[in-house]
């Protein structure tokens, strides 16, 4: 026998581990779970009617609103289905890096009515990343070095192979 149980939309946006953010065509922040206040820093109260810019960072907000028209615009965007690796802002004013996916929102009638973002805070993750790549290609020209080095003294004893 299933036991269903009914569970509400609002809990699932209460209990959701990851950032969930609601913006309309203006780019307003409309929703604003518990965890984006855990990971953003802002309370639900000074987010819902903000300005998306208070997550995104300067240097990226050009970027962003072009990539937010155009979605809107067209009704598509590229990064449906993707979890895309980028900075966010902090409520203290510290960049860190988040993992967002996208999806826009459509009312009924078909009309784009914003933008749903899922967040996560990835910096940890980031930068043990970036560490390895960073000793990967140390190692990557430590390894290049011995083979020149090998290749050399090989030539040098005028010696065949």
């Amino acid at each position: 026998m299933t036991t269903q149980t009914t569970v509400s939309d609002s809990l699932l946006l209460r209990d959701a581990p990851d950032a969930v953010i609601f913006a309309d065509r203006d780019g307003t922040v409309v929703q604003w779970n518990p965890a984006a206040e855990r990971i953003f820093g802002f309370s639900r109260d000074r987010a819902i009617g903000s300005n998306l810019d208070i997550i995104i960072p300067e240097k990226l907000r050009e970027a962003h609103w072009a990539g937010f028209e155009r979605a809107l615009s067209t009704g598509v965007t590229k990064y449906t289905g993707q979890a895309l690796p980028t900075r966010a802002l902090h409520a203290d004013g510290h960049e860190f890096y988040v993992e967002l996916s996208f999806s826009l929102v459509r009312t009924e009638d078909g009309a784009v009515a914003g933008a749903l973002a899922h967040a996560r805070d990835i910096t940890e993750r980031f930068n043990r990343d970036r560490e390895t790549r960073h000793r990967l290609r140390d190692l990557e020209r430590e390894l290049e070095a011995c083979r020149e080095q090998a290749g050399n003294s090989d030539g040098a004893s005028g010696e065949p192979r």
